[in-house]
């Protein structure tokens, strides 16, 4: 009858320690951002609001998860939506066979279906053309709804070179 008590306080120290371990194990996950930066990206090519992603690090396939699709414009140019999952392979300075981010040239969507970095530049491809971007313009994630735009955000104007040169 006396051992009621110790495996009680046995029970509770092991769920305390599991839950320790378990918050551990969470806050040592690299956030989507950081990921990104892991892999010479800066983290601006991802709107805020990442809850989730996965990464198969044997393949660079990932998935990056939002509560719902982000659509946002950018200042004097693009319009741009990210779909709630976004996937592709991540690998140093390139992201390939993207899927579930879309650009608006004129008055047609395109996929964005790759993304390099290049030194001090980004490379945007949508396949049948790419355009390239000051790295310095992505030092900040946007905000779906607003882009840059907002309240909050440190960013006053983004200039964006037109999305019409050819690869």
């Amino acid at each position: 009858m006396s051992r009621l008590p110790i495996l009680i306080a046995s029970c509770l120290f092991l769920s305390s320690l599991t839950a320790a371990v378990v918050t551990a194990a969470e806050s040592d996950t690299p956030t989507a951002y950081s990921l990104l930066q892991s892999y010479n990206f800066p983290v601006g090519i991802l709107p805020k609001g990442v809850v989730a992603y996965d990464l198969d690090t044997t393949t660079g396939k990932f998935h990056a998860y939002f509560n719902d699709s982000c659509s946002f414009n950018l200042v004097g140019s693009y319009q741009l939506n990210y779909k709630s999952t976004i996937s592709g392979y991540i690998s140093e300075n390139k992201l390939k066979k993207l899927t579930g981010v879309k650009v608006k040239v004129l008055f047609l969507w395109l996929n964005i279906v790759e993304v390099i970095r290049n030194g001090d530049e980004m490379e945007f491809s949508v396949g049948i053309t790419s355009a390239n971007f000051a790295i310095q313009e992505f030092l900040e994630s946007p905000q779906c709804g607003c882009g840059f735009e907002c309240k909050d955000s440190k960013l006053d104007m983004i200039e964006r070179i037109p999305f019409l040169s050819s690869s």
